[in-house]
């Protein structure tokens, strides 16, 4: 295809992705999805109901309305709310207008929507492992972590754990804290790999010296908890209810923040560094000397 015929045919799929965006705007309830009702004004260019908005301007001209950051701005509209069944089908267009200019992330991201089965899309670990697969063939390692998740729990079947720890190697080698402390798992209960309680311990607190300051809190949340009670339990290190109590303090203030903005398969995470954090105490407690001290 000539550089002038790829062209044409950019505009024309942009033009029909906002025609789409109209279509929805039109049909969408203004009032109980404002956030949205902005963000499908803004790709399309639609400023008449926003007169009275001194910055639609400004955002229009700054706007990145590429289909994929199109469909994740979207995404993250009037959250946690459930999106409406035809926004979700735009959304799923933009994105596979991006999976057929080969674009990895949106395979990726995609796989994801399906995986999680969050903001009104329907759930399928088929269709999520069908997306995972082909992003991760192309090297992402988003993908490859997120394929060696639906192996290890077994999504599409039984657990295959040497596949798991296939992918999280692929992703870990990459520097993905998640595929990384997901091997320490597999070292802690002895998948695939013998089981090292010592080796896991050591994973996941390199795991923790990774953190940045932007790191996720539905991966600093985890790995703390983990750190956590191997400290209290003795397991793979000495026993150390102090520091374990510290650990379980940030376990628990990630784990909030994660399951407070929607992602509740982190609750029962969260219930156990709460429990955690109060086991420690109480061995703290017992360790405190007898005497007291009586005073007016």
């Amino acid at each position: 295809m000539s550089d002038e015929n790829a062209s044409a045919a950019k505009t024309s799929d942009t033009e029909a992705l906002q025609a789409q965006a109209a279509a929805a705007y039109e049909k969408l309830d203004r009032k109980e999805y404002p956030e949205l009702a902005r963000r499908l004004a803004l790709f399309t260019g639609n400023d008449a109901d926003y007169d009275a908005d001194e910055d639609f301007s400004d955002d229009y001209d700054y706007c990145d309305n590429t289909p994929y950051n199109a469909a994740h701005e979207i995404m993250l509209c009037d959250c946690p709310k459930p999106l409406p069944d035809f926004i979700i089908a735009f959304v799923t267009e933009l994105m596979e207008s991006e999976i057929r200019k080969g674009n990895d992330h949106a395979m990726n991201s995609l796989g994801a929507m399906h995986y999680d089965g969050s903001r009104g899309f329907p759930q399928s670990f088929d269709k999520a492992v069908y997306y995972y697969t082909m992003a991760a063939r192309q090297g992402n390692p988003w993908a490859q972590e997120n394929l060696g998740y639906c192996y290890y729990y077994g999504r599409i079947g039984e657990p295959d754990y040497e596949k798991a720890f296939q992918f999280f190697a692929l992703g870990a080698f990459k520097g993905q804290l998640i595929s990384l402390y997901k091997i320490g798992d597999m070292y802690f209960h002895g998948y695939y790999v013998e089981q090292n309680l010592e080796e896991a311990f050591s994973i996941y607190q390199r795991c923790r010296e990774g953190f940045k300051e932007h790191t996720e809190k539905r991966i600093s949340g985890p790995v703390y908890l983990r750190l956590a009670q191997m400290c209290l339990a003795g397991q793979g290190t000495d026993q150390d209810p102090a520091l374990a109590l510290r650990y379980f303090h940030k376990a628990e203030e990630h784990l909030f923040t994660v399951v407070k903005e929607g992602d509740v398969m982190y609750r029962k995470s969260l219930e156990q560094a709460i429990s955690g954090a109060a086991e420690a105490r109480e061995l703290l407690r017992k360790k405190l000397p007898g005497d007291t001290w009586d005073f007016d």
